[in-house]
């Protein structure tokens, strides 16, 4: 006798969890179900990524029916910030076997995002790796793969997003020598991707001709800004897992110490590009809440070398000035706030005097540009070399000129009259507002006003405007009234000029390109002489500065918008009346 043929084998397998729901619900026909869980274990897949394959239910009405079918939440993950998902609280593998993400810990409990509520082990799991309940909350399938993936991305694979292999030229970076105890941390700084980021950000920046670049740590993101024509803008946000890592290889190439992270650390590196380039970068780190922020300023050395005419002084300014340093001796100030180009003023002016019958020395905190036949000295404070120290050596070096970096205390504005009265021409800076100002803050630090008329010939106050870009600037219909209360004189407005305004195009920065100097240059003539020895104030310095002919930083200012150099607004956003 024939035996019956074994036919269980062919049946299809029994329904259960999220199929039978479907089913009962009347979403599914038992034989669609059937097949698709059949085909769910031939691909080893789950039942809900086979169904929303197939086509028989769209992902959003899928996870809209399961949420009426188990009573539970429906959230949309286009409104969940990805940036702020808990990190560390699941194992990543537990998340990407069984598409499950945690969204938030309330006490005991974990709410999770699924699309498939049923899965019991996935539950289990959970609960056994978090030691918490589980309260999950249900989403569409295919939102949930992409926001798995994307939290489940390599901090190497982030950062492919940001960088490409042909972006790159370099030749070295100098890094610090080895140490005998080297610490754990440098090892990790050698990471590829982050190497080859900070290396990215550093060129772009040259290339983008940004001055500083600012790395910031927050609490859930980091970001890179670079400031360019004294704006800053946001170019990258990398993953925050790589902030300690960043900042340990900026730490490293910058001879800091990396394990120090409680205080604020400053330091130098240099960047070789091509065979013959070097761009060199001071480094400035500050601890934060949420870790270090660490700002690199581009230090080009060629900005001393574009002349007093590109800085953008007017011809009577520039005679001014000129005259002032072509004396054999006395103090010249350079005042303005931080960023606002006293620096490359100081080296254009030491530029000029830079000669071989003249002995020149600095001392900078720090020496920001490398000039040949200038001798050049970092005021380091720890060992006891101040401005004042500085100071007193130079004068034991035989000087001709000497530049002080700036005046930060009596001693150093003391030291430095004296060699002012003594037959050495002097430079310096002081943070004030104008020229006159600065006569009184001198006072103020404790300089008596007869050793201030005797030593000081000439003070420029500066501030930086953003030029208008050529290619895309436009004329600007501005009313007279808003002329006249911007301090133009009624002769300004006879309609023989017009004013511009930043438009934007592909070759500029939201309508501006570049930056250019307003300045306000100011002898100190006998009459302003005798205000200081009368002890006078700096309303009485402005009053006659103004009688003979110096232009406030305003003026100067709308001097440059007649121009069609900058516009109105950029004026009035950099000086003060």
């Amino acid at each position: 006798m024939t035996a019956a043929p074994h036919i269980a084998s062919t049946a299809p397998p029994p329904l259960a969890g999220l199929a039978r729901a479907l089913v009962s619900a009347g979403q599914l026909t038992e034989s669609i179900a059937a097949d698709i869980s059949r085909k769910a274990i031939a691909s080893k897949s789950s039942f809900v990524a086979q169904l929303v394959a197939s086509g028989h239910l769209p992902a959003a009405e899928l996870a809209y029916q399961i949420s009426l079918i188990f009573s539970t939440p429906l959230l949309d993950l286009n409104t969940v910030d990805s940036t702020r998902l808990p990190k560390d609280l699941l194992d990543t593998k537990l998340c990407t076997t069984h598409k499950v993400l945690p969204l938030h810990k309330r006490g005991n409990r974990l709410i999770v995002a699924t699309a498939d509520p049923s899965d019991k082990e996935a539950s289990e799991k959970i609960k056994f790796s978090a030691q918490v309940g589980v309260d999950w909350v249900i989403v569409e399938y295919d939102k949930l793969i992409r926001l798995i993936e994307a939290s489940s991305k390599s901090i190497s694979e982030t950062l492919d997003t940001f960088t490409t292999d042909g972006d790159f030229q370099f030749d070295d970076i100098k890094d610090a020598p080895e140490t005998e105890e080297k610490d754990t941390a440098a090892t990790e700084v050698e990471d590829a991707p982050v190497v080859k980021f900070l290396h990215k950000m550093l060129l772009d920046a040259f290339n983008m001709r940004a001055s500083d670049l600012h790395f910031e740590p927050y609490e859930h993101t980091y970001r890179v800004r670079f400031r360019i024509d004294g704006e800053l803008r946001e170019i990258a946000a990398p993953p925050i897992a790589i902030k300690e890592k960043l900042a340990s290889r900026i730490k490293v190439i910058s001879r800091l110490d990396i394990s120090e992270k409680r205080i604020p650390q400053d330091g130098r590196m240099k960047l070789k590009v091509g065979a013959n380039r070097v761009i060199d970068f001071r480094v400035s780190t500050l601890p934060t809440l949420f870790g270090e922020k660490i700002v690199i300023r581009i230090l080009d050395p060629n900005s001393a070398k574009m002349g007093i005419d590109a800085l953008g002084y007017e011809a009577d300014e520039k005679k001014r000035l000129l005259d002032a340093i072509e004396r054999p001796y006395g103090m010249i100030l350079v005042t303005g706030p931080t960023g606002s180009g006293k620096t490359v003023s100081l080296y254009s002016c030491l530029n000029l005097l830079n000669k071989p019958g003249v002995n020149i020395s600095t001392a900078e905190d720090p020496s920001e540009i490398n000039m040949p036949g200038v001798n050049q000295v970092n005021v380091n404070e720890k060992a006891g070399l101040t401005f004042a120290a500085a100071l007193k050596s130079f004068l034991r070096q035989d000087p001709d000129v000497i530049m002080v970096g700036e005046i930060r205390d009596l001693e150093t504005a003391d030291i430095s009259i004296k060699a002012a009265q003594t037959g050495h021409l002097v430079l310096s800076t002081l943070h004030t507002n104008d020229a006159p100002t600065t006569l009184t803050r001198m006072r103020n630090m404790g300089i008596a006003p007869f050793n201030i008329a005797s030593s000081v010939i000439l003070i420029t106050a500066q501030r930086l405007a953003r030029r208008l870009c050529p290619q895309c600037k436009q004329p600007h219909d501005v009313p007279q009234e808003t002329l006249r209360e911007a301090g133009y004189a009624e002769h300004d407005l006879d309609g023989s000029w017009t004013p511009y305004k930043a438009v934007g195009c592909s070759a500029c920065n939201n309508g501006y390109k570049g930056r250019v100097g307003i300045y306000q240059v100011m002898p100190i003539s006998e009459e302003i002489q005798q205000i200081i020895l009368r002890d006078g104030s700096a309303l009485d310095i402005a009053n006659q500065a103004k009688l003979e002919g110096i232009k406030s930083l305003r003026e100067s200012g709308l001097d440059k918008v007649k121009l069609g150099v900058t516009s109105l607004e950029e004026v009035l956003a950099v000086t003060n009346l």
